[in-house]
């Protein structure tokens, strides 16, 4: 069965997004883990934790159990005996609201939020 173009188009940015090479998009970490992971005795470390965390959600493989729309914009991994969910959300290019046509790089701002799945 082939796919739908505009989730078609949706996966190929979400997949830029999550390599940190779309313009157009910003990778978040929420304050839960930040205060769970981060050492505030060494304040580098977020820079760290970031890059683990990253990492992780790059690797992530897909399947139709966690991907039944065919966009890669959802995602679960452990980090340190913890579940971690990501998340991709679609807003318009000033950031307030929705975006109107995800497909459309123009018209849409990715935020990638990476969170604990307790926080979810």
């Amino acid at each position: 069965m082939d796919q739908n173009p505009t989730a078609a188009e949706c996966a190929r940015l979400n997949d830029l997004c999550r390599f940190g090479q779309l313009h157009q998009s910003r990778i978040v970490i929420t304050r839960g883990c930040i205060d769970r992971f981060c050492n505030p005795d060494e304040p580098l470390s977020i820079f760290t934790v970031q890059a683990e965390l990253s990492n992780k959600v790059r690797e992530h493989q897909f399947n139709a159990d966690d991907d039944p729309y065919g966009e890669r914009d959802f995602g679960a991994f452990e980090h340190e005996g913890e579940k971690l969910f990501w998340k991709i959300d679609y807003y318009d290019s000033d950031l307030t609201y929705g975006s109107e046509d995800p497909s459309d790089v123009e018209k849409t701002h990715r935020v990638l939020t990476i969170m604990l799945a307790s926080d979810y």
